[in-house]
């Protein structure tokens, strides 16, 4: 250590460009590093969804629920399984330890899902398995309000614009709610089917099987081979009409003789409002770590290019919109940094003069630099937890450069030169430095074993200011190293002052103004 010290206070140059190196790196961290309201988390928590149209509450307990909860109970790691049955549907909370592995959970849920699929009605809709995460939550709800405008023609251009916003590599997706469900509608005519001697059985069993993709193999003809499809999945309304029901020789009897296939929407089973009005919205939800001013106002920008090509009737308006507040609490944790800031300089300078508290403070924008760096290589955000342990760490990064400091003013009364004086006080108060850092990082250290969701929130404090704190370490010798660059050359001296001997003492202004010549 003695000699990286040595090193460092005698190649001036090399120790400032390290510095001007941590702060352009740590300018470029800052620029790349995302702004978020919250801290992602990854919550312990799988949601089974069962859809079944019709079936009662009751049955669905019975049939959707009893089977899967079996299952799921047989997973390893499964703290609380919590199940609700409703009209239409099943749902399933599966909780598991924070500590367990989520991926491999993810993984036992699925299997435990597939192993309950025999034991479910054939009329079941796939269930879904899906990982909750604590950034699910929208960032931004795009409300389109029209009273007069035809319910397709608003609805193609909410899907015009989702489908725009979906493809932004921020965004995760954008789930539309308040809208009904596009199909295609089958109205029977009943005489046509006692005419041709149907039943609505055969209707049904028809489309059924002809609504899906066969691989039909290969065919090889000896000078090549070739895949044969059977393009059986219906498309257009007119893949229905010509689906065949019934052959008779040459006769044959299609859907289009005995109904009629028209294209409308599903029972409205949701419902959207804006200001008190009807609307159809897009709830826009981010990637985790994506920066959240820069999703909304890409989502935004995109409803603006195609706001001239609407309909005159069609209202666009913004809620739920987290961006600003994201924005404006980071801004005040960035102006309670700076004001703490302010307040530390203004002490230090009283306690040690102006020259020697700036000095020291010189020290503080170089160690948030090289935590920037840090939080970028860690994949950290811009979010309250961070910003609240750069704060926390503020008055206790300069401590170290003030024992110093100190101790070199000491040893320059007793006669020492400065660089010698400094290089002495680096070299002398290293170990104390380093304990004060270490009782600091002492108290931390229980919160990185904090279990539990809480312990995940809190790690990201008990790893910003313990790294932010270790950083105080190489901001105690900051000025040692950059005070070298105000100690006189000594051939410089000589050559300005020839009537001057070596070891000749210089007076304060004298100093100042060989420090320039030095420089240059």
């Amino acid at each position: 250590m003695n000699a990286l010290i040595d090193a460092a206070v005698t190649r001036t140059r090399t120790t400032l460009l390290l510095m001007v190196m941590v702060l352009i790196a740590g300018l470029i961290g800052f620029n790349s590093i995302s702004i978020e309201a919250e801290p992602t988390i990854e919550v312990p928590f799988f949601g089974v969804t069962i859809f079944h149209e019709g079936i009662s509450p009751e049955d669905s307990e019975r049939l959707l629920v009893m089977p899967m909860e079996k299952e799921l109970r047989s997973v390893e790691g499964v703290t609380e399984l919590t199940a609700y049955a409703s009209e239409g549907s099943a749902n399933l909370v599966v909780e598991f330890d924070a500590s367990f592995d989520l991926d491999e959970a993810l993984v036992d849920v699925r299997e435990a899902v597939d192993r309950a699929k025999p034991e479910l009605p054939s009329t079941a809709e796939e269930p879904v398995v899906l990982e909750q995460t604590a950034s699910d939550f929208p960032i931004l709800q795009i409300n389109f309000v029209a009273e007069d405008v035809p319910e397709r023609t608003l609805y193609n251009i909410a899907l015009n614009i989702r489908n725009e916003i979906e493809a932004l590599p921020e965004v995760l997706e954008a789930q539309m709610q308040g809208h009904r469900e596009e199909v295609l509608e089958v109205v029977v005519d009943p005489a046509a089917l006692e005419a041709y001697q149907l039943s609505a059985e055969e209707l049904i069993n028809t489309i059924v099987r002809n609504n899906r993709l066969i691989p039909a193999g290969a065919i090889d003809t000896g000078e090549g081979r070739f895949s044969v499809k059977v393009p059986s999945v219906i498309e257009t309304a007119r893949d229905v009409y010509e689906l065949p029901i019934r052959a008779n020789g040459d006769a044959v009897v299609t859907l289009e003789d005995v109904a009629e296939v028209r294209r409308t929407f599903k029972d409205r089973a949701t419902y959207a409002r804006a200001n008190g009005q009807r609307a159809l919205s897009l709830n826009v939800i981010k990637r985790a770590n994506a920066n959240i001013v820069e999703t909304v106002d890409q989502a935004k920008a995109i409803v603006e290019r195609q706001r001239p090509n609407l309909p005159a009737k069609i209202e666009v308006s913004y809620t739920q919109e987290q961006a600003p507040f994201a924005e404006r609490q980071v801004a005040e944790l960035q102006g309670n940094i700076l004001t703490a800031l302010a307040l530390v300089m203004i002490l230090v300078v009283a306690a040690m003069g102006f020259r020697s508290g700036v000095i020291v403070g010189m020290g503080i924008p170089v160690s948030f630099l090289f935590s920037l760096i840090v939080l970028a290589y860690l994949g950290f955000t811009f979010n309250f937890m961070v910003m609240f342990g750069m704060l926390l760490g503020l008055g206790m990064l300069i401590d170290g450069a003030i024992v110093v400091t100190e101790y070199a003013d000491r040893k320059m009364t007793e006669g020492l030169p400065r660089q010698d004086a400094y290089a002495i006080a680096a070299k002398r108060m290293f170990w104390p430095v380093v304990a004060s850092v270490a009782t600091t990082l002492a108290a931390f250290l229980p919160l990185m074993f904090w279990p539990g969701v809480p312990g995940k929130f809190m790690r990201y404090l008990a790893t910003v200011f313990p790294q932010k704190r270790q950083t105080g370490i190489g901001n105690g010798y900051n000025r040692a190293f950059a005070l070298d660059l105000s100690t006189p050359d000594i051939s410089v001296i000589h050559g300005v002052f020839p009537h001057r001997k070596p070891g000749a003492q210089c007076s304060s202004r004298g100093h100042d103004d060989i420090n320039v010549l030095g420089l240059f």
